[in-house]
């Protein structure tokens, strides 16, 4: 298969890339930087610049042919929310898949993909407690909640404009240490510091990042699966249940618990990340008897930091 995919340098398109790669699948990047992907990505990856994914569509020459798009890019998320960084958090990912679809949609018939797998978050059903949430549930309250309401809905429109499959994933809390939620608990963990945040009952629907390239994987193979899907582990924990098994793996305490007020005052209004949380369920996968390598989570912890 041809594949082309937007964010190819991102902890999950790398990874996703090497996993297309090993099965013999060709990668297609589009990139906003030439020079700094062909640094980072295997020789044999074709690249394509993308330089202004907000205003233009992408280089008709990387979709051209593909047989499906896989589309990663967007703003990081776990930064201070100023209101500049959430225009930017919301524009690069709804104007970018606008920008997508419409490159889609203006290709010749034979010659478009036939899936468009397009990232989403599990941030779409806000904080719901401890209630199990899976793919039918209504959208949540919130700015992340607002921002993944209309990213899906440009990224679903590709149905009808450029008439291939779409696939929604709502990916959940990456494991990964190259960047994310666990890259910034790892410090003070190591350091004997960590400790549940905010009572530590809220839900984290967390997922290896292997587990997500393999659940992408599924979403581009899979002729049955469209519209949404939640990329998580099937077995989320509350946040004390992962801080004491942090502690665990990395031999260290996690005693030290961190009051709500902490956060915020670091972070500001994304505080709400690590306060609440969702116990979200891959419902859909499991349903299509989808197979996950790291299911539970100290066997991931362990896996990821290679203890």
């Amino acid at each position: 298969m041809r594949v082309a995919i937007t964010g190819a340098t991102g902890v999950i398109g790398a990874v996703l890339s090497r996993a297309l790669r090993d099965r013999g699948d060709q990668v297609v990047a589009l990139t906003r930087d030439r020079d700094q992907a062909a640094s980072k990505l295997a020789a044999d990856v074709e690249i394509h610049e993308w330089t202004d994914p907000k205003g233009s569509s992408p280089p008709p020459a990387a979709l051209s042919g593909a047989d499906a798009v896989i589309h990663l890019l967007g703003e990081p998320v776990a930064q201070r929310w100023t209101g500049r960084a959430k225009c930017e958090i919301r524009d690069s990912r709804v104007l970018s898949t606008r920008r997508l679809v419409a490159g889609l949609s203006e290709l010749p018939q034979e010659r478009r993909p036939s899936s468009l797998v397009s990232q989403s978050a599990t941030g779409y059903y806000g904080a719901r407690g401890d209630e199990s949430v899976d793919e039918r549930e209504a959208a949540g309250d919130g700015f992340l909640a607002e921002v993944t309401r209309a990213w899906e809905h440009e990224a679903l429109a590709a149905a009808e404009l450029a008439g291939v499959r779409v696939a929604v994933t709502r990916t959940g809390v990456v494991l990964s240490p190259r960047g994310g939620a666990l890259a910034k608990m790892l410090p003070p963990f190591r350091a004997g510091l960590g400790g549940s945040v905010a009572g530590g009952r809220q839900y984290v629907p967390w997922i290896h990042v292997l587990d997500v390239a393999r659940a992408l994987l599924r979403c581009v193979d899979d002729a049955r699966i469209s519209g949404p899907v939640n990329v998580t582990a099937p077995n989320p924990v509350p946040n004390a249940e992962l801080s004491r098994t942090l502690g665990r793996v990395l031999g260290r305490p996690a005693v030290m618990p961190v009051p709500a007020a902490a956060p915020r005052l670091l972070y500001g209004e994304m505080a709400s990340i690590v306060i609440t949380g969702q116990r979200v369920v891959p419902a859909r996968l499991l349903q299509l008897g989808h197979e996950f390598t790291f299911p539970m989570l100290e066997p991931a912890l362990r896996d990821v930091l290679r203890r």
